[in-house]
């Protein structure tokens, strides 16, 4: 998962799309995974690039097999495209 980088306890990654619309549509498949996992991003949005920060809160903001996972999810999202 060559996006992915551990840095400062978190596990982070920014994306680039081709407009607002595909950014927004991105954030929306990410948002039903998290939701499903009950494990949610800090992440924003800037017209088409997106910034994801995961970390596991109940582990005190450490990074956890909960945030690979979802960072594999999220990089198969774009795989599929």
């Amino acid at each position: 998962m060559e996006n992915w980088k551990e840095v400062n306890h978190s596990l982070n990654a920014s994306f680039k799309f081709e407009s607002f619309i595909a950014a927004w549509g991105f954030m929306n498949q990410v948002a039903l995974i998290a939701e499903k996992m009950n494990h949610h991003p800090n992440w924003s949005n800037s017209y088409n690039q997106v910034h994801i920060s995961l970390s596991t809160h109940d582990a005190d903001d450490t990074v956890t097999w909960k945030d690979w996972e979802l960072a594999e999810k999220i990089t198969n999202l774009l795989k599929n495209k």
